[in-house]
């Protein structure tokens, strides 16, 4: 028998080990952002989810943020194409596409 039984059972009652991060696929569909194939403007997430892009258009995108919390562009991307950002900051941010203007869609990290 080993001692790291009730440090496990511990961890799992406290629900420290049971912690996992999400990660909701977004994609990219006539001109817009979609989740299980329905107009998406926005989403809410935890605390470390991630946010996998995926461009189902016969065209290219470019997924950026400007937002304070959480700053990035992912560059342009294909059809088939797909990335992953990471939210480690609550707060709400905008989500944006650099081709496509009309493209938006605030995301809420909890």
């Amino acid at each position: 028998m080993t001692k790291t039984a009730p440090i496990c059972t511990a961890l799992l009652s406290l629900g420290l080990a049971t912690a996992s991060a999400d990660e909701i696929v977004v994609v990219q569909k006539n001109k817009s952002f979609q989740i299980d194939g329905k107009r998406a403007d926005a989403v809410v997430i935890h605390q470390g989810d991630s946010i996998r892009f995926k461009n189902e258009d016969p065209f290219f995108h470019n997924v950026f943020s400007l937002s304070d919390l959480n700053t990035f562009d992912l560059g342009s991307f294909s059809q088939g194409q797909s990335k992953t950002v990471t939210f480690n900051k609550p707060g709400i941010i905008e989500v944006e596409c650099a081709i496509h203007p009309e493209m938006f869609m605030e995301v809420t990290i909890r």
